[in-house]
């Protein structure tokens, strides 16, 4: 990468930039927590689980190289769940979670969304205030997470 002043521009899934979904995300996930089974299902294949089942995923792009990734996944009845958000290291501090997560937000308005909802861990300060900043609000878990390592809930209240 070139540097901080890389300008960074946000592009749709194409399967030939899929594996970055699985590297940037794994790379966060075995730095901080470990890959559960359902990362593992969906990082082995975004097509079936995010894809096909009507979400979609974003890529971050800066200097040619794929820096980041968001994925709305859709959870049913107009419902998606923002998941997925990841930024490599060497590309923090160029702006690329902010505008991948203002990406996901605005394809979620486009679908036509009537709820935009994230799980999270307390420990990812950073990663909250953007989120907060971005619109979410912390909420009561309305049913159990399917991850383990999770402890916030959030919905999108803007």
């Amino acid at each position: 990468m070139t540097g901080r002043r890389s300008r960074v521009e946000i592009v749709d899934f194409e399967p030939a930039i899929a594996g970055h979904f699985d590297r940037l995300n794994r790379e966060w996930l075995e730095s901080l927590f470990t890959v559960e089974d359902i990362d593992a299902r969906v990082l082995g294949d975004p097509q079936r689980y995010v894809i096909a089942a009507g979400g979609h995923i974003q890529f971050a792009r800066a200097a040619g190289e794929i820096v980041g990734t968001v994925a709305l996944k859709h959870a049913g009845s107009r419902r998606y769940e923002l998941m997925k958000m990841a930024v490599t290291a060497s590309a923090r501090g160029m702006g690329a979670g902010r505008l991948l997560g203002v990406a996901a937000v605005d394809r979620y308005r486009e679908l036509g969304g009537t709820c935009l909802f994230l799980e999270s861990h307390s420990s990812l300060l950073p990663a909250l205030a953007l989120y907060e900043s971005l619109g979410f609000r912390h909420c009561l878990r309305p049913a159990p997470s399917e991850y383990a390592r999770t402890d916030v809930y959030m919905e999108y209240a803007a």
